[in-house]
């Protein structure tokens, strides 16, 4: 399958497309009779009432109304779970995890869903759910939604498509996607396996990060966001439609594709970014900066300039500080960090944080250099120097980050992850 597609751009546009010509409506939204026998219907992901620079909504012209469905039944929910996590008690230990392994049995993206992690309230719509995923097979006659937040995929291995009702978009590691809460989706493998993280954010859409005194140039640029064009399917036949709805997994029959959107109109679509687009920001004197400079996107709280979750990138870039520890510095922090790795090493953990893997700092639990990074650090000829060949992220969140169950008795738990401190020397000399 070629997953050359055309793309809409810029982060949050108001956009109009449609896959046969004349079927998206002039001048108003919901007319007596739409083109083709379309039928008009409204999806929200805000409130009616929020601020127009907040509101985001679109118009769908479909073949068929989303009404046309069965009725929900519960479903095993499997490995996933949804904040708050209660099944065990949250430790303040340092943690960190190998790889989840790609299964041999037949296994498509909803049964490949395994959560990690979680804070905050899917029902109060606070906090993320953090997940990861591990497919051998496309989603067939299967869809999906999530009623409890909006997703966003950071691939680490394989391609994917991900046919959505407004369309498709294709990523690979070093790209990301976010799909909007409720959009209606399936996952399509271009590769014979897939794995990679998710960040299901309960709270506020992500928006970008303000530049603040950088200006009006450098991180994200809004040019650099790619929409999906229209794209419909028009099938029938027995269909399965998945929901997670207030942190439980449900199914319903479907009689046709509920991807069967003609055209549309509006600015809460899916979008895909390429992660080598993020202008990076960095000292060009001394010290270490705050991550900061490194969010992509942000979900903002109701506390200004505290996040409900960052996701903060840690790519390919110079480090030029001059008389300066340039890792990562030892710190405490009152945010909760959650970490994954795309490809290549991380500046501060060059032993056992592999690609696939992931680790969690929470909230006042120190962190920093293995002891060997500490050395050579501390010990270098400071010339400019590239990194290359790297990326990281971080799930960053100002509530307390849960592990579940299978994340702290799970085989891929690293038991004795703080033995890479346990070389650190004292130096101190005194008076």
């Amino acid at each position: 399958m070629s997953t050359e597609f055309d793309y809409l751009t810029g982060f949050g546009n108001e956009f109009e497309t449609e896959a046969l010509p004349g079927a998206l409506p002039v001048g108003q939204f919901s007319p007596q009779k739409v083109k083709y026998d379309l039928y008009a219907e409204q999806y929200n992901t805000t409130a009616f009432t929020a601020p127009r620079a907040e509101n985001r909504r679109n118009w769908f012209y479909r073949i068929r109304p989303s009404v046309l469905q069965g009725e929900y039944q519960p479903m095993d929910n499997g490995l996933v779970r949804t904040g708050p996590i209660t099944e065990v008690p949250t430790p303040p230990s340092m943690l960190r995890w190998n790889p989840v392994e790609v299964p041999t049995d037949k296994t498509d993206f909803i049964d490949g869903l395994i959560t990690m992690a979680a804070n905050g309230s899917a029902n109060g719509q606070v906090g993320i759910g953090i997940h990861v995923y591990v497919a051998n097979a496309s989603m067939e006659g299967r869809y999906f939604y999530n009623a409890d937040g909006e997703l966003l995929f950071v691939p680490q291995q394989g391609e994917l498509v991900l046919h959505t009702e407004c369309g498709k978009l294709a990523i690979k590691p070093g790209e990301i996607a976010v799909i909007p809460r409720g959009l209606k989706f399936r996952v399509e493998l271009i590769s014979e396996q897939v794995r990679g993280y998710i960040c299901e954010n309960y709270g506020h859409p992500y928006v970008l990060p303000e530049r603040g005194p950088v200006g009006a140039n450098g991180y994200t640029n809004e040019r650099d966001f790619q929409y999906p064009v229209a794209a419909f399917e028009d099938l029938e036949g027995d269909f399965e439609l998945v929901a997670k709805f207030n942190g439980n997994l449900f199914r319903c029959d479907i009689g046709h594709s509920p991807l069967d959107v003609v055209a549309w109109t509006g600015n809460s679509a899916p979008y895909k970014y390429d992660l080598s687009r993020f202008n990076v920001m960095n000292t060009v004197s001394f010290d270490h900066p705050d991550p900061s400079i490194f969010t992509v996107l942000t979900s903002p709280s109701s506390e200004e300039g505290v996040a409900n979750v960052d996701f903060v990138i840690f790519p390919p870039r110079w480090m030029v500080a001059e008389n300066t520890f340039r890792p990562p510095y030892y710190h405490r922090n009152i945010m909760s960090e959650f970490m994954g790795l795309i490809e290549g090493v991380y500046d501060a953990k060059e032993h056992g944080f592999v690609p696939g893997g992931m680790s969690l700092h929470n909230c006042m639990s120190p962190h920093g250099p293995e002891a060997d990074v500490f050395e050579k650090a501390s010990n270098a000829e400071l010339e400019p120097q590239r990194y290359e060949n790297t990326l990281a992220f971080m799930f960053e969140s100002r509530y307390v980050i849960s592990p579940t169950k299978y994340a702290l008795e799970g085989k891929e738990r690293q038991p004795n992850y703080s033995d890479c401190w346990k070389g650190i020397k004292k130096y101190f000399k005194g008076a």
